[in-house]
């Protein structure tokens, strides 16, 4: 895929990850829209990149009206959709039991109804956009690239809710990618391990030398830019189809 003039959605692309992969399309010659409920953040970015190349929408990636009708303008603004990066997630600290009792039932369900089905929600309503495109080569009309983590594969103590709702990430990579097959729609997923966002900013020095130092080569955490790489090539490749793709400095969570 040709970047250049084409279309894509980020949800949670008013910062971190997703801001990166923002700037990366735009910086291809893409256009792109912002999903997200952070509208200052947002609205910063656009009067950098300009309003002709980026737009907002304040959107529930688990709400299906506020997804299907920010779906719907974004059509009708930038005439198609092209790429949708899945990042929007949350994630919370708590033990399946422990002093303070069991894992309560509604703080499980709010992480696995943003990360898992909000994810799903969005590729669905994108995918149902994607399959009316023009094929630009052979069949192909479009990718989405979902966010999965480490985490899938090696949850520590206190992540099961996260775990569990980006290891549901991984398992719909492949069927969905046989799914949306016929349509000439890729699906890949990135994995990422830990990488240097706003939110490692507020830790002590000395544990962020030590997340560090976890990782294998090289020994620091990843940026936010190399995760917009491999979006970049994820779009980019036509051949890469049904892969989920660790980026993480060889790093292997333990349990704690």
């Amino acid at each position: 895929m040709d970047i250049n003039g084409k279309v894509a959605i980020v949800t949670g692309g008013a910062s971190g990850l997703g801001e990166a992969t923002v700037r990366a399309y735009v910086a291809k010659g893409g256009k792109v829209a912002i999903f997200d409920m952070n509208e200052e953040r947002a609205n910063n970015i656009i009067n950098e990149l300009g309003a002709d190349k980026v737009a907002f929408y304040n959107v529930n990636v688990a709400d299906e009206e506020s997804v299907q009708n920010a779906v719907n303008d974004v059509v009708a603004k930038f005439g198609a959709i092209h790429i949708c990066n899945n990042y929007a997630g949350i994630g919370n600290a708590m033990k399946t039991y422990s002093k303070k009792g069991a894992f309560p039932l509604d703080a499980y369900k709010t992480v696995i109804n943003v990360n898992l089905i909000g994810t799903f929600n969005v590729a669905r309503l994108v995918a149902e956009k994607m399959a009316q495109n023009d094929p630009y080569e052979g069949n192909a009309r479009g990718v989405i690239i979902n966010t999965a983590s480490v985490a899938a594969y090696e949850g520590q103590i206190g992540q099961v809710a996260y775990s569990a709702s980006k290891g549901g990430v991984v398992g719909m990579t492949l069927p969905m990618a046989r799914d949306l097959a016929d349509y000439g729609i890729r699906v890949n997923t990135i994995v990422p391990g830990l990488i240097h966002t706003p939110l490692f900013e507020s830790l002590p020095e000395a544990a962020y030398k030590s997340l560090e130092a976890s990782v294998v080569n090289p020994q620091r955490l990843g940026r936010p830019e190399e995760i917009a790489h491999l979006s970049v090539m994820m779009a980019e490749n036509e051949y890469m189809n049904g892969e989920c793709i660790r980026l993480d400095g060889a790093i292997r969570m333990q349990p704690r």
